[in-house]
């Protein structure tokens, strides 16, 4: 990373536990197909953090390919919930302490029950926000279940 090592809350998370990890730095793109096109990764390989509301009012975190949509009903269904919706966006930073494009699953204010896409387990690593826009974080599905407790399902339409 440049800008003398700027460390976002997931970096240092991830350097507390002792976390296998490696960070990519990207400019001047915002969607997720495009960051994984600047980082010359396959889509299929970069995930995005997406922050829900249930209809009990808890707050879940579902992580899926950039290139691909969440079905709300197989997230409500992943998490024991009659519906979820996402977030307003507004709403993301006072909740997570993140904002929209560099939202990670990692780091923030509270945790957060965490589904990822069942496809993560075809993947060696995989890619997600850094908790910022800008930068992503490399590692292993293996690895980041030592940071965060999650766990898969189809999450995908």
């Amino acid at each position: 990373m440049k800008k003398a090592e700027e460390k976002t809350n997931a970096v240092r998370l991830l350097e507390q536990k002792k976390i296998v990890f490696s960070t990519h730095t990207y400019e001047g793109v915002v969607s997720g197909t495009d960051v994984a096109a600047a980082l010359g990764q396959d889509p299929a390989h970069v995930y995005k953090t997406l922050v829900t509301v249930g209809k009990s009012g808890g707050h879940y975190v579902f992580l899926v390919p950039v290139a691909e949509e969440l079905d709300l009903k197989r997230a409500a269904d992943a998490v024991g919930e009659k519906y979820v919706e996402m977030l307003k966006a507004k709403d993301l930073l006072p909740l997570t302490g993140y904002i929209h494009g560099g939202c990670s699953p990692i780091g923030m204010k509270k945790f957060f029950p965490t589904v990822i896409d069942a496809g993560v387990g075809k993947h060696e690593t995989i890619l997600f926000s850094g908790g910022r826009i800008g930068l992503q974080i490399e590692t292993s599905p293996a690895e980041l279940a030592r940071v965060i407790p999650y766990k898969t399902a189809d999450l995908c339409r």
